[in-house]
């Protein structure tokens, strides 16, 4: 490693300067960055959209030797490739879909590589371990690091390999970034990685510009259009089964006049990177897709993530919903749930090995309460990655609509007692009939207008049925059987002896928000538009996204401060010294004409 003769910071201010274009750090990039121009391995667990590819991007263009990323997918070092490269950083990537190895492998012999991306398959083969031998390297930095570990809610066995090869250059630190891990994680990524206790930099997990959101489902077409006519911009709508992400992407488009376009592992590949690249690339495509969507996707200008049934947990809905807002402006994270959601995932707890078991309980229960509170739902959020957040955010459905909180531990008593006297085997629809007391044909016949709960709720409380029937079983205390009945699970029988209460939350009404309430950007602003269009110009010219070019929060500087110099253009943030000599005369060009 190269000796630095000012401080540390100041030159990598400078240099931050220079290739990135800002002024400053942004929260506790700085540490990171120090320790690792310092030689100290590291985890950074920093949220999606704090600039975690930063603090090893800017490190490697002051170190002597090559930067070797380790990342899960070809897409994502694509995507980080073409960022890199576009502010002038030298990198390439090795992977299986790259035709010029050869001339990669050159460059890194040569040491003319500032960045090697490589996935955990390659990285752990001894070859590889050989061929890193030939020239000096600067850092290893594992991206996506929680899936070292297999408490990581995306466990990749190959990333148990990573260690040898590191441990074969023991002079050269280590960096591991993840934006989800909870504790349990956090400790074994370090302890697989040889990451010393005192290398933990934690720099928090919340995303203030992302507003929460969970509703109920009842037509998911009307509700994701609705929620797409408020966001102009490009998202992505999380579907359960490939069949119901085909199904969407078809009806979203006709009913939305929107690029909607399906995304899962059932595509053959072709179909699958063409759509994948569509979406990149665009302003407005919504993408429908599986959760195998996305963690290869560096695409920061997404302006809702939607999720149309619950996730595997809340570290998977952290990490999903981080796609959304990585440039930092506003956007949504809406789910919309329904209690068979809960249902089919806790039968898929049985098929989990039994040493897991307990844990994905706890995470499922955990989900739970998530959508079925009535407090802030970015607190609970945070309080389960193990932080201390003010009781209210003022930026999630709960906080800016309060919702009621009814106590319905009798009712809940009563469809319980109903549950257990017709034998644990009955659907919804059934049960009600029985407590409502409906002569209906099955009933008579089955002699249940016989039992003591039949007829026993009326009113308004036969409306609350539906409600307490999803909340009991997002909570485990109702689970459905193989036949799609409904049986006593979880705290069931303490409910039925008084030792337990439920309550459930009683949404308010929705107001109606106007369309494109989640960007700041200008509207109507004849510059600003004709900016966006230049960019989009030259991001098809040269075959790369439009945000690579430069974010909107650059081209909205750009239409307030109205540079007339390249000095001036250079001063704004995001305008680095490669792109103010590629690009700075054409958008001055577009300033001087409006």
């Amino acid at each position: 490693m190269v000796e630095i003769a000012i401080p540390l910071l100041d030159s990598a201010r400078e240099r931050l300067k220079a290739v990135f274009g800002f002024d400053g750090f942004r929260g506790r990039q700085a540490e990171v960055v120090e320790r690792v121009l310092s030689g100290h391995s590291t985890l950074a667990v920093m949220p999606t959209g704090a600039g975690k590819s930063l603090t090893y991007q800017l490190p490697a263009t002051m170190l002597g030797g090559t930067c070797v990323v380790i990342s899960p997918l070809i897409a994502l070092m694509h995507d980080q490739l073409r960022s890199a490269r576009a502010n002038g950083i030298r990198a390439a990537t090795l992977t299986s879909a790259d035709a010029d190895w050869r001339e990669t492998q050159g460059a890194y012999r040569a040491g003319e590589l500032d960045l090697l991306y490589v996935a955990p398959e390659r990285a752990s083969q001894p070859a590889f371990r050989e061929f890193l031998g030939a020239a000096p390297l600067a850092l290893f930095a594992v991206d996506e690091a929680h899936c070292v570990s297999e408490w990581g809610h995306d466990f990749r066995p190959d990333y148990r390999m990573l260690r040898g090869l590191m441990d074969a250059f023991p002079d050269v630190p280590r960096l591991a970034l993840t934006a989800t891990a909870d504790s349990q994680t956090r400790r074994d990524v370090m302890a697989q990685l040889g990451i010393p206790a005192d290398g933990l930099v934690l720099a928090g997990f919340d995303r203030p510009n992302i507003r929460y959101a969970i509703r109920l489902r009842d037509n998911p077409v009307r509700q994701l259009a609705a929620l797409m006519a408020e966001q102009p911009g490009p998202g992505i709508v999380y579907a359960p089964t490939r069949r119901k992400v085909e199904d969407l992407a078809e009806k979203l488009g006709a009913a939305t006049g929107r690029p909607v376009l399906p995304y899962h592992a059932g595509l053959d590949p072709q179909t699958r990177a063409a759509n994948q690249a569509a979406f990149v690339a665009s302003e407005e495509m919504v993408i429908v897709a599986t959760v195998a969507f996305g963690m290869g996707i560096d695409k920061p200008d997404v302006r809702f993530v939607a999720h149309v049934g619950v996730p595997k947990s809340i570290e998977g809905y952290y990490q999903e919903t981080g796609r959304a807002g990585r440039d930092g402006d506003p956007a949504r994270a809406t789910m919309f749930w329904g209690a068979g959601d809960f249902a089919t995932a806790r039968q898929r707890l049985a098929e989990v090995d039994e040493a897991r078991r307990g844990a994905e309980i706890a995470r499922l229960n955990a989900l739970a309460g998530l959508v079925e509170t009535a407090e802030c739902r970015r607190a609970v959020l945070l309080r389960h990655f193990g932080e201390h957040p003010p009781a209210e955010c003022g930026n999630c459905d709960n906080c800016l609509e309060k919702p009621g909180v009814t106590d319905v531990t009798e009712l809940a008593r009563k469809l319980l007692s109903a549950v257990y006297r017709t034998g644990q085997s009955f659907g919804m629809g059934y049960l009600q009939k029985v407590l409502t007391g409906s002569e209906d044909e099955r009933v008579l016949q089955r002699g249940h207008d016989r039992l003591s709960v039949f007829g026993i709720v009326e009113g308004e409380d036969a409306r609350l049925l539906q409600p307490v029937a999803r909340a009991l079983q997002a909570r485990g205390d109702l689970v459905a059987t193989e036949h799609g009945g409904l049986a006593l699970g979880g705290s069931a029988r303490a409910i039925l002896k008084g030792e337990s209460e439920v309550e459930i939350v009683v949404p308010p009404k929705r107001s109606t928000r106007r369309r494109g309430d989640s960007t700041p950007n200008p509207v109507g602003d004849p510059l600003f538009d004709a900016l966006r269009e230049l960019r989009r110009d030259l991001a098809i010219e040269g075959q790369v996204p439009p945000y690579v070019i430069f974010h909107d929060a650059t081209l909205r500087e750009m239409a307030a401060q109205r540079p007339a110099s390249l000095a001036a253009l250079g001063c704004l943030p995001g305008v680095g010294a490669k792109k103010l000599e590629a690009y700075g005369e054409q958008f001055l060009r577009t300033i001087a004409r409006h």
